[in-house]
């Protein structure tokens, strides 16, 4: 192994295998819609895949309020009623601005959205859809997060 490499695995690869996960959230929106319950999917910024509002914890905020933050800032929900406990969490692979996967794990909370806002800080980088629960499972790609969509 050249020098190069070597020094690569240790500082970069080794921390990575044996950390444990980082810790996320998000906020599973919900409302009742003319055939039921319907969830708010948002489209990623990079891939544009379907997920859920998500994000870091915050420091002045607990995990629930960041959740609530992530909503309105990536999908603009503007008034819900927060669930203050988790109701689940699912793992998936983050990829870093080093290129590298990093485990993380997502607590979930619900959000009973009664208003949406057009204009907020993410509007133009993202689509949002609101979907059955059952659909939402089929377009979502996190089995965990496939799993909560199905329990519902």
């Amino acid at each position: 192994m050249t020098e190069g490499l070597k020094k690569a695995w240790t500082e970069m690869v080794q921390p990575l295998l044996r950390r444990p996960p980082e810790m996320q959230v998000a906020a599973l929106c919900r409302r009742h819609g003319e055939n039921g319950v319907e969830v708010l999917l948002i489209t990623s910024r990079d891939s544009g895949r379907w997920i859920v509002p998500k994000g870091w914890l915050m420091d002045d905020k607990s995990a629930a309020e960041a959740a609530r933050e992530e909503a309105w800032e990536e999908a603009g929900v503007k008034t819900a009623m927060l669930t203050p406990v988790p109701v689940g969490t699912f793992s998936y692979e983050k990829r870093l601005d080093t290129g590298y996967d990093a485990p993380v794990e997502v607590q979930v909370f619900y959000l009973d959205v009664s208003e949406l806002s057009d204009i907020y800080p993410e509007a133009r980088e993202r689509q949002r859809k609101w979907v059955s629960p059952t659909q939402a499972a089929e377009m979502v790609n996190e089995p965990g997060l496939k799993a909560i969509f199905q329990e519902m």
